[in-house]
Parts: C-alpha cells; structure tokens; sequence
C-alpha cells in the first residue's frame, strides 16, 4: 500500500473561494477517511481584496505538522500566489488558469515564476466555469475537480461535502457547484500527471471512538460542553471569537447561559462571580483581553474561586497582529498579577490536546479552587485536524470538596486549614455555610487579616494545593518521545510549536542523531522533576518558540538552573521544520566535536 501524504496550498484573494475550496478539500480528505491537518491565513483587514491562504496535509500514517514546502500550489489570483511559488518543493505541482481576464503587465502572470524544477499545469479555469456554471465564480470549485481527477481523489466524498456545505442553499447553487467540479474532474483526469504524488487508501476507521475533525477552538467548545459548562461571558477578539460564536449555538441547548458582556474585565468579573455560585464558567480571550483581566485573575486566587479562561495568543505586544500566530503571552498568563498569585496555567499542543485540556480545566478549576489557563495561539485556534474522540465522556461532572468534608463541630471555615490545603468549600444558599469572601488577605473564616503570621500560612496555602495538579488524572502533563536514556540533542517545547518540534525529530532520528523531544503540557506549576531528569539525559537541551524573549526557555531556566539554546522566531506563522532541525544538526556537531577533544 502507498502511503500518501502530500500537502496543498490554495492562494486568492478574499472572494474567490479560496477559503471555501480549502474547506471542501480538507472535509472530502477526513470523510474519506485520511489524516488531515489545515491551517488558513486571513488579511487582518475586515474589507475585500485582502490575501487567503489555505494549506492542506492529507497523509495516511500520523504527522504532527504541516509541512513548509507544499507539494501542490493552486493560483486564484497570481499577484497574491506568485510570492508563494518557492515555496513549492521539487517536482511540485503549480496549477493556475491559463489566461486572465485582461492583459497583465511583464512578469505579472505566474508562468513566468514557475521554477525549473516546478511541474506547471495550465488550465482553461475560468473558461470551464463559465461554460459550466454561466459564471467565473465556480473556478474555486473546478480546479478542485481537477486536483480530485488528477490525483484520482475519491469523488463520492467531495459531492457529499459540496452538498452539504451548499445544502442551505437554492438546489441550483449546489447542482451547479457539482457541474463545475464534475467538468475540472474530467480534465484532471484526462491529464497526463508529470509529479510523483500517490494516493494510497487510508486505515480503516478507529472503532469504538469517534473521528472527527475540527479546529482547536472547536475542540476547546466541545471540551467545555462534555465537562458541563454552566455559563459562558465574553467579548469578541481575534482569535477567541468563534468560541463564543460556537457556544451562543450549542450552549443554550443544554441548559446553558451565555452573556456578551461590555468589555473584558467584565467579562473575567462575570466568570468568577458564576464561579462564586457554584456553576462551572468559563471566558476565552487574547492577549490584550487577558491584560485587562489581571486584576480579577487576583481576586480568583486570593478567594480562591474557580474560573476557567481560554486563551488564544496573536502577535502583539499591544494591538499587534491580531491575525498572526504568536506564543507571547506566557510570562503574561504565569506571572501576571498583583502580589504573588500563582494560577494553573495550561497549553495543549494539537487539537485532540485542546479538547481534553478544556474540560479538564474546569475539573482542575473546582478541585483546586483556583482561576485556570489555557493558552493556546491562533496556529491551533484554527488549525484543523482529524482528531479521535472517546466514546464515553472522560471528564468529571463535579470535581468540587464540598461542605460536607468540614469539621462538623466547629463553626463553618470557608479557608480552613487541611492537610491537602484544600478548605471545604460551600456556595451561597447553603445552610449554616454563610462565610465572608474578599480581595483583602484574610483568615480560615475569610475575614480580614493582614498579620504576618497569617499571611505566611496562607500563601503557602494558596501555593501548595497547585502542586497537586500535577499528578491530577486523565491528562497528559508532560511527555518524552524519541530515544530513551543518554541523547546528543533533547527539544523541549510548548504549544502548537511542539508539532514542528516532533517533525524535526524524527528527521534528526533517521539521519542518525541520537535525539528525543520533551512537552510540557502543565506551565504553572511546572514540571520541574521530570524536566530535570530529562536534561540529565541530554548533551544540549534546545527549546523553540514563537516568541522574542525565549519566554519558556525563562520559565525553565529560573526553575531548573540550566542552560538552553533558545531558537526564537515571531514571523507570525508557524515555525519552520527545517530551522529546528538545523538547530539540533549544530547542537548534535557541537557534542561530537567535544567529546572527540
């Protein structure tokens, strides 16, 4: 059986389809049964004209990543796609319409930048949809036909999807869509294929558990839903918004309530009020949403109320780039606050991750009774994946230490002093539970007290129950992949970027370097034995991420007292393979050349 894996880029501009096509490509792709990861670029414009990418890997066996160069590159507009041709690995296929619509200047048409080592397919585009459909408006959809004919693609499952994306439509919009895809699948497939692409089939289907695929901000709403999400606050920022716009549909059909709120710090404000009463609730915010949110973040761990917020990092610091990807928001979500005032801070690494991460936070949020992160960027927010859900809900309904684990001969103790540092906890309306909450430092009843002696006791109170998170169970806090014991190279890394860091693992692996890659899922509070452990094993410790400062190299080298090669990078996209695995082939000559000193 031929494995496939090959790696599509669609380049427009915004309104022609290119967002549409990629969609239909990468739904075809999972309902037939491969491996999907997709990742779109928007113009941060909200006006037309702007440039649309969509990148699409479709494989057989399991990657973590897309790839830099894309196998396939399709041009809707050439102005937009031209600077992306070297981006196109040798032997890759440039597929564009053969003539524009009107006379374009010297070196303005693609054929003129295709690369010798590049496989052209001209095609009459817009001439099959109009002769097809009546309009140019249908290229997007022909010249996926003819990609699907090309690379003999299962066609039954592109109809299912063109159907079900035009479902709502007149009947004429989806019996037209058909047309033109049916008329580019017959060219493609009459055309005579110059590249080394293969199709294989794809593995049968996961029993038992459900394969679906989403983007990890779909993830993080089904995450909540499955942990019973009670409530929901929150206030539009890219790229959180569509976890509010997921919820305002689903939520209220389970019960649920959602509230646009007028700003962010309501929003926070409202979240740990809905935390105060007992529910499970929940906001999703950016960067700078999380800024103006700090002032209640403190207020959570100083009442110790559980809340959970999403957090979906964009290039910054301040507006920034509000539709490019970043990771630098972690010293923010770590230490941001008044006073010393630790919170659990988490950040999946791929989509499956977000799903579990976001209903286990809450789980965390009631048991600890603490203000949870989760960090994600707008790389995962958006990136979709095929990702294996289970069959039986994984998360605990009511994680909560109740009143009923208080001493029942002394009075009602809100902050009382135990063993796990964790106090009963009761909600408003209980019976013989009325206590005081405040932002003010205060005693076991919640009164308050700003002696010495009780301040000391209870930060390490708030301080110590965190450290149970990190043997809290069903979720992945930290992971070791690649060789056991003694490596010449070790890659730790956080986030979306870990995909990237696995990629150029098993690159380094096959090229005979002894490495193996660490993930740190729990940032707050870290991981700090198994990180030392792992260093123990490694020559050279390299940690990548997509931020200036080297924001988690900080992190680990504070608490760990060891040195790390940082590789930063903030071009607003993800990071490349390629540069990781430079970095571990110096580190890896680096280590020989010593050791043969």
């Amino acid at each position: 059986m031929n494995n496939t894996d090959f790696q599509i880029a669609i380049c427009g501009s915004a309104g022609d389809g290119t967002i549409a096509a990629g969609d239909v490509m990468k739904r075809a792709m999972a309902r037939a049964g491969f491996k999907v990861i997709a990742f779109d670029i928007y113009p941060p414009e909200i006006r037309g004209f702007g440039k649309c990418i969509a990148r699409i890997r479709v494989t057989t066996e399991q990657v973590y990543s897309l790839k830099h160069h894309s196998d396939i590159l399709v041009s809707l507009n050439d102005s937009h796609a031209i600077p992306h041709v070297p981006e196109v690995g040798r032997y890759g296929a440039v597929i564009y319409d053969q003539s524009a619509i009107a006379a374009v200047a010297e070196g303005e048409h693609i054929s003129g930048h295709v690369q010798p080592d590049h496989l052209p397919y001209s095609l009459p585009l817009r001439e099959i949809s109009e002769q097809t459909t009546g309009s140019a408006r249908s290229r997007n959809i022909v010249v996926l036909g003819y990609v699907a004919g090309l690379y003999d693609l299962p066609k039954d499952a592109f109809h299912d999807i063109i159907q079900e994306k035009f479902g709502r439509k007149a009947a004429s919009i989806v019996e037209s869509n058909i047309k033109a895809f049916e008329a580019g699948y017959a060219l493609g497939a009459d055309t005579f294929k110059l590249d080394f692409i293969q199709v294989g089939k794809p593995a049968d289907k996961v029993n038992g558990n459900q394969v679906v695929m989403m983007t990890g901000n779909a993830a993080v709403v089904r995450g909540s839903l499955d942990a019973g999400l009670d409530a929901y606050f929150g206030y539009p920022i890219t790229p959180a918004t569509s976890i509010m716009e997921m919820l305002a549909t689903e939520l209220p059909k389970r019960g649920g309530r959602l509230l646009q709120t007028e700003d962010e710090i309501a929003a926070l404000a409202a979240t740990v009020g809905a935390g105060y009463a007992g529910a499970r609730a929940a906001t999703a915010t950016s960067g700078p949403g999380l800024a103006l949110m700090v002032e209640m973040l403190g207020l959570g761990v100083m009442a110790e109320v559980p809340s959970v917020i999403f957090v979906s990092q964009r290039g910054g610091p301040s507006t920034g780039m509000p539709t490019k990807t970043e990771q630098s928001d972690l010293h923010l979500a770590v230490f941001g606050g008044a006073g010393d005032c630790q919170r659990i801070v988490m950040a999946p690494t791929n989509v499956e991750g977000a799903y579990r991460c976001a209903g286990k936070a809450f789980e965390m949020a009631e048991k600890y009774q603490t203000p949870v992160i989760v960090l994600l960027d707008l790389y995962l927010s958006n990136r979709y994946e095929t990702v294996i859900l289970p069959k039986v809900n994984p998360f605990e309904p009511d994680s909560s230490k109740g009143r009923s684990a208080s001493d029942p001969n002394k009075p009602y103790q809100r902050f009382a002093a135990t063993d796990d540092h964790i106090s009963p906890r009761a909600v408003p309306g209980e019976d013989g539970a009325i206590h005081t909450v405040t932002g003010l430092e205060h005693n076991e009843l919640g009164r308050p007290n700003d002696q010495p002696d009780n301040h000391v006791r209870m930060s390490d109170k708030r301080h110590l129950k965190l450290q149970q998170a990190l043997s809290h169970p069903g979720i992945t806090i930290h992971k070791r992949f690649g060789d056991e014991g003694p490596v010449d190279v070790g890659i730790l890394g956080w986030g979306s970027t870990f995909g990237e860091i696995l990629e150029a693992m098993f690159l380094a692996r096959e090229e005979g370097i002894r490495c193996s890659a660490m993930k740190a899922v729990m940032l707050s509070p870290l991981p700090v034995e198994p990180i030392k452990a792992f260093f123990d094993d490694c020559g050279a410790v390299l940690v990548p991420e997509l931020n200036y400062e080297g924001q988690f190299a900080n992190l680990v080298m504070s608490q760990i007292g060891r040195p790390v090669t940082r590789l930063n990078r903030v071009p607003g996209v993800p990071m490349k393979v390629s540069d990781i695995l430079d970095e571990i082939r110096m580190l890896a000559e680096r280590n020989r050349a010593v050791a043969a000193e």
